[in-house]
């Protein structure tokens, strides 16, 4: 019979492989929104069908961990941390989905895409590969860096929005696609939104340290409030 640790052991695995096909599927959707590639596009809606299967064996098998009787702190925390990430996992790649979704539209693709919004994706996809690392690794360090860098995709995204005005205004830049990219650059916003969630409870778990809800930022985390 197996014990709790041996199960936790399991699902641990099974969330660290989940991280890794959602950072698969999110990387193929901006390459082919990058590539305008629609094959690609309808290859990362089918592969969503296995992210969500896989989202309901995670959390079928978590609930019985919680019944074990497990008393000790870390251990509870342990399963609903990986609760959790599997739901912010499962938003990732419906995020992924909506990208490429996108792709299949009648809009055609602009010759050249603003290439602030190529830097703001490849830096969330960065954010994600981390998020996934910190993960695997139990790596709070690590966690924090991927927090430190939420307002940086944010200050991009600023930026892409006063490009997209710009360029509508000058002409370069059709407004039927204007209004695409603000849709995707939400669901790329939307990715780094998750990742922060996901390593807010790797610190949390790892460190014991609370970083949600800071008005200050990522950089300070503080330790939990004793009752």
């Amino acid at each position: 019979m197996q014990t709790f640790h041996d199960r936790l052991a399991h699902l641990r695995n099974d969330i660290v492989g989940q991280g890794d096909r959602v950072l698969d599927i999110t990387l193929k959707a901006v390459e082919c929104y990058f590539d305008g590639d629609r094959a690609k596009a309808k290859a990362v809606i089918a592969a969503d069908e296995e992210v969500d299967r896989v989202d309901v064996e995670i959390e079928r098998a978590s609930i019985p961990l919680l019944a074990m009787g497990m008393t000790d702190e870390k251990s509870i925390r342990s399963v609903l941390t990986i609760v959790k990430v599997n739901n912010e996992l499962e938003r990732i790649a419906d995020c992924a989905v909506d990208i490429a979704e996108a792709v299949g539209g009648d809009v055609p693709l602009p010759a050249r895409i603003p290439d602030v919004f190529r830097v703001m994706a490849n830096s969330v996809i960065g954010m994600l590969r981390d998020s996934n690392r910190a993960l695997a690794a139990g790596n709070p360090s690590l966690a924090q860096q991927v927090l430190l860098f939420d307002d940086t995709v944010a200050s991009f995204k600023a930026q892409l929005m006063k490009t997209a005005q710009e360029q509508v205004a000058a002409g370069t830049l059709p407004v039927e696609y204007a209004f695409r990219l603000l849709t995707i650059t939400k669901s790329i916003e939307r990715i780094a939104d998750h990742c922060t969630n996901i390593c807010e409870q790797v610190i949390y778990l790892h460190a014991g340290l609370i970083v949600r809800h800071r008005p200050e930022g990522w950089s300070k985390p503080l330790p939990p409030t004793q009752s």
